[in-house]
């Protein structure tokens, strides 16, 4: 690979602009002094950024009478440290600029996005009713509800002794061997077991 192609100089990285390089030879800004500027410092408030350059005796001088709060009122500066210290940055007190669902709505709203699934609709859209909403459970949980004869209210004492109740009533043993009633106890527990698996019971 050759370093000096020209090719390689335009896919080095981008520079940034030209800065005027820093005169060597700088003398110290304090009026008279003709000693080399070697050392930097802040012209103050409102100038970031900007420097004056003096010789060691000035910058000593300078920073002892250095005071970057000159000009301002007491309720100025004050404002200033308290600013200070969260970095310049807005704040508000805990559960102050809230929506009313518990989360601030300065940002992009979960109505924006798709979320096909709904698991990020309780938290964004208040909170969480039953009230026109679908079945608390997946269809095939609520068929094995439903084979038990019970609705999604059932917990699972309710779920235990119905289907203790409908085993003992569809037994063969306790019909007299009659095996007619089979499918339905083989319904029953298989009902049953989906429950278990759902954690229901």
């Amino acid at each position: 690979m050759d370093l000096n192609s020209p090719l390689f100089d335009r896919i080095r990285t981008r520079r940034g602009p030209e800065r005027p390089a820093r005169p060597t030879g700088m003398r110290c800004d304090s009026p008279g002094c003709e000693a080399p500027g070697e050392f930097r410092a802040p012209m103050g408030r409102l100038r970031e950024g900007q420097y004056f350059c003096f010789c060691l005796a000035h910058v000593r001088e300078y920073n002892n009478s250095y005071n970057y709060f000159n000009g301002m009122s007491d309720e100025a500066v004050a404002r200033y440290l308290k600013d200070a210290a969260v970095g310049h940055r807005p704040t508000w007190s805990m559960g102050v600029k809230r929506g009313a669902a518990g989360f601030r709505h300065d940002g992009p709203r979960a109505s924006d996005h798709a979320d096909p699934l709904g698991s990020y609709r309780p938290r964004y859209h208040g909170s969480r009713t039953t009230e026109g909403r679908g079945p608390r459970y997946s269809p095939v949980t609520m068929r094995a509800l439903d084979a038990l004869g019970l609705d999604d209210a059932a917990n699972g004492e309710a779920i235990k002794a119905r289907y203790k109740e409908l085993v003992k009533r569809h037994h063969p043993d306790a019909n007299g061997g009659d095996r007619s009633r089979e499918e339905k106890l083989r319904e029953i527990i298989h009902a049953y077991r989906t429950l278990r698996a759902a954690h229901l019971v």
